[in-house]
């Protein structure tokens, strides 16, 4: 780099060099222009110029006239010459009485002054040219003729020689001494790093950042847009020309960044929909020396995500439902034995029928009327959980499940039932026996989704039915606890729909949850509310 800053040094000395010589010969040529033409008027209008020329004896006076001025002002030639062209005055005497043959005379004896430039045998001139007048300027009757010698640039070079040379190196060395500075400078910014190998990194993390998975899109202090990789194009289904530079607000309204940039605290996994695709989304506010310069969010498809989860928490369900289901069954084996042993084998044949009956009511309510299994498989281990504690969680025979709305994903619903159907069974474990029931319907029509969770509880005060809602917030007064309704409410409204809750008359609590299967929900307002 220091070489490179070097020679750029040199050409630019060099360079200016040249331009300063060849602007210093084109100002000394017209200087030079200038005194001829000053020198040509003053002798056009001596009288003994004006007088003589033309007469056979003009000579005798014009000669000696013009030889003194050459001599005095160290001009080259002073020639004057009548209208037919013929010389009255020369350096060299032998042409005197000669034709001046010219071509750049003509103008001349048209009445005209002006300044011309010749190459002779001494090398290029500048010649003056002033016509003669008399009769008070009424009539021409010659033309004066100045010549003097201009330096050529090699003259002027050899002239300024050794203040060049001098001046030249003076300039090389405090270039070099720059450049080496300037090179240390720039490169101790760049982390050491020579052009090649910035150009380099680069282009890598260009690579590596259009080619992720996940969408990335950053902005500025004033939530510009200043860079979108592929992924968020294909989101937006528009090109990298048609983002950047525009405000986030246009073509993202709910991406939540300025807010990001407004307080400087990160999001990490929320969720948002973009074109009525659903996303998982983390924002970051960028820093530079403690300086909050911009803010980045990165979008992931939930998609993929959801299709594990879905299978996560099918296998859950139905775990946890084998789980306790085992532990259930070895009572009731225990059971069934006690009554063999004590030879009652027709009450322990219609124990068994009833247990067979049983499960295979709900078994068959579940396979049939639920098409999601994770959403089947998390109601049968509800059902058999409800059982471990002693409680009776009663599913709806009207029970449906057919299709979800359009921004419900089957995690976001396993969560919204799983949540409240356990908050149901908590409320109802320290009430008396009889009143252990959980009662749950779902509802899918054309239009919506409805949900209704029951239970026969102690209820929930009314001054605490928008506080349950609250992150943190328990009626239990613990500190693990306050996640689950928080959760419930978030995914509801990120749906577009809507969650009330009343205390029943004869004691405990019923939720109904509303979610429209249309499209037309306002999500911004859905993830502002999910998220307070």
């Amino acid at each position: 780099m220091a070489i490179l800053s070097f020679c750029s040094v040199l050409l630019a000395i060099t360079t200016g060099g040249i331009i300063v010589v060849e602007k210093i010969s084109s100002t000394i040529e017209d200087e030079t222009g200038l005194r001829a033409m000053a020198i040509a008027r003053t002798l056009a209008q001596s009288d003994e110029i004006q007088n003589n020329i033309g007469t056979p004896d003009g000579t005798s006076y014009i000669q000696p006239l013009a030889e003194r001025t050459r001599l005095a002002t160290g001009v080259e030639y002073i020639v004057v010459v009548d209208m037919d062209g013929i010389r009255y005055s020369h350096p060299v005497e032998d042409r005197i009485g000669k034709r001046f043959n010219e071509s750049d005379l003509v103008p001349a004896l048209a009445n005209n002054e002006y300044i011309s430039r010749a190459e002779g045998v001494l090398g290029p001139s500048v010649r003056a040219f002033v016509p003669v007048k008399v009769n008070e300027g009424t009539r021409q009757v010659g033309v004066v003729v100045v010549g003097i010698l201009t330096p050529t640039i090699s003259f002027l070079l050899r002239t300024i020689q050794t203040e060049l040379y001098y001046s030249l190196g003076i300039g090389l060395l405090v270039g070099l001494l720059g450049s080496i500075f300037m090179a240390r400078k720039i490169k101790s910014g760049m982390f050491s790093l020579e052009p090649k190998e910035i150009a380099r990194l680069l282009e890598e993390r260009v690579a590596i950042f259009q080619a992720m998975s996940e969408g990335i899109i950053a902005i500025d202090t004033n939530s510009r847009i200043t860079v979108a990789n592929k992924e968020v194009q294909h989101l937006l289904n528009k090109t990298n020309e048609e983002i950047v530079g525009r405000n986030i607000m246009e073509l993202i309204p709910n991406s939540n960044l300025p807010e990001v940039l407004r307080t400087g605290k990160a999001q990490i996994n929320s969720q948002m929909y973009i074109n009525d695709t659903a996303v998982l989304v983390n924002r970051v506010p960028i820093r530079f020396k403690e300086e909050i310069v911009g803010a980045v969010a990165t979008f992931q498809d939930k998609t993929e995500a959801n299709r594990l989860a879905e299978e996560l928490t099918g296998v859950k369900a139905f775990i946890e439902a084998l789980r306790v289901q085992n532990h259930e069954h070895m009572n009731k084996l225990h059971t069934i034995a006690g009554l063999i042993q004590l030879e009652k084998y027709e009450r322990a044949l219609d124990y068994i029928y009833d247990l067979t009956e049983e499960q295979q009511e709900i078994t068959g309510l579940l396979t049939k009327n639920i098409f999601d299994h994770s959403i089947a498989g998390l109601l049968l281990g509800k059902y058999t959980r409800a059982k471990e504690l002693r409680a009776e969680l009663i599913i709806d025979h009207k029970t449906r499940l057919r299709e979800l709305p359009s921004r419900l994903e089957t995690g976001d619903l396993a969560i919204i039932v799983g949540n409240l159907i356990e908050n149901a069974l908590d409320a109802v474990r320290l009430v008396e026996p009889a009143r252990r029931k959980v009662y749950f319907s779902m509802y899918d029509q054309h239009d919506s989704l409805s949900i209704i969770v029951r239970d026969m509880g102690p209820g929930i005060p009314e001054e605490k039915h928008e506080l349950i809602f609250q992150q943190g917030f328990s009626t239990k007064g613990s500190s693990n606890r306050g996640l689950g309704l928080f959760l419930v409410k978030r995914y509801v409204h990120l749906a577009g729909g809507s969650i009330t809750l009343k205390n029943l008359v004869d004691g405990g609590v019923e939720f109904n949850i509303y979610i429209p299967k249309k499209e037309d929900v306002n999500i911004t307002n859905s993830e502002q509310e999910g998220e307070k």
